[in-house]
């Protein structure tokens, strides 16, 4: 394996929209997302619309549903 030719994987810092974070390995020093386990409706058991831009209302505009 060559050294100079991959880059570092070292620990990684995830930060949510929500406010929870958890320690990972990337070649990135840090990432953030909107949605994640803590708060996705999936593993939560609640229903939840995650509306980014607008998205849902446009949705309900083109096909006419209120």
């Amino acid at each position: 394996m060559k050294t100079a030719t991959h880059p570092s994987y070292r620990r990684c810092v995830v930060t949510c929209a929500c406010g929870n974070t958890f320690e990972t390995r990337s070649t990135l020093p840090e990432i953030h997302v909107e949605v994640c386990s803590n708060c996705h409706p999936f593993y939560t058991g609640q229903q939840r619309l995650v509306d980014t831009a607008g998205r849902v209302e446009r949705f309900k505009r083109k096909y006419g549903m209120k």
